[in-house]
């Protein structure tokens, strides 16, 4: 399945609502599994971003349809990075091969 890694900066509401953070990444791994994706993992973290989400989805369709819904809950910001499992990249590597 596709990886996302997933870069969260928490929003005015969000940061006032910190207290509510896990129960917050409770909904959104319930709101995930409802698309047929899953949290694989996430941190809080320090400096320039919040929280670091790994994410798998079976598509980009379906990503983008979970990281809209995250957003839209008005808690926080996301850039989203599609990411390679080694396998993956030398698959697209052989792709180049003539």
């Amino acid at each position: 399945m596709p990886t996302y890694i997933t870069l969260l900066n928490w929003t005015d509401q969000g940061i006032r609502a910190y207290k509510n953070t896990t129960e917050r990444t409770d909904a959104f791994v319930a709101a995930l599994q409802k698309l047929g994706a899953r949290l694989v993992d996430i941190h809080w973290t320090v400096g320039p971003y919040d929280l670091v989400a790994t994410v798998e989805a079976p598509d980009d369709e379906t990503a983008t349809a979970a990281l809209l819904q995250l957003g839209g809950m008005g808690n926080v910001r996301t850039t989203t990075l599609r990411a390679f499992s080694r396998e993956e990249i030398e698959s697209v590597i052989a792709k180049t091969s003539s």
